[in-house]
């Protein structure tokens, strides 16, 4: 990793903290500049993927997902800005939704590394277990608590947790491959 990812990381963890601590501070107020923030953030990623597939990636192999990836990512983006106005809790259900979908993705990526026999096999397991836990509790605090207030606190510790990910993943020493 180079120095200049490692202060993106950093940047990054820090923006996700700052988020955790609007949304614990004042969670009827921050829910809102954090929802623009993160609808923002997707927009940007979308415009980015979506650059990159018409300057570049058109003519490489696989580049067509990144056209997909780009789809999806401009349509969430625009569904995320659509909802702030709406109640609260299914905006942060549809974000928590997202983090479910990262656990799983986060379960199978380390069971494929266990299988090569990867040494950071675990910390995924775990990070993937933990993402759908906190989906599944913020599913049950939104449909049968109908406390928007409890997923607001469920988000925020989610995204601690990210953030402390970020940092780590950025202070971690990178292997490097030599092909021999």
């Amino acid at each position: 990793m180079t120095k200049m990812q490692r202060i993106k990381k950093v940047l990054l963890a820090v923006l996700m903290l700052l988020c955790c601590f609007v949304l614990v501070k004042d969670p009827e107020n921050g829910f809102y500049i954090v929802a623009l923030i993160i609808s923002v953030s997707l927009l940007l990623y979308a415009l980015r993927c979506l650059l990159y597939y018409f300057t570049m990636a058109r003519h490489m192999v696989g580049g067509k997902s990144l056209l997909f990836k780009g789809i999806i990512l401009l349509d969430l983006a625009v569904f995320t800005i659509s909802m702030v106005d709406d109640p609260q809790y299914f905006i942060i259900l549809y974000l928590l939704g997202i983090h479910a979908v990262s656990g799983v993705l986060g379960i199978l990526r380390a069971l494929e590394a266990r299988r090569y026999q990867a040494p950071s096999w675990r910390r995924s397991l775990i990070s993937g277990i933990a993402n759908l836990a906190v989906a599944v509790l913020a599913v049950i605090a939104g449909f049968f608590h109908h406390s928007t207030t409890d997923l607001v606190y469920i988000y925020a510790a989610c995204l601690f947790v990210s953030a402390c990910d970020q940092l780590i993943t950025a202070f971690q020493k990178t292997a490097i491959v030599y092909i021999q």
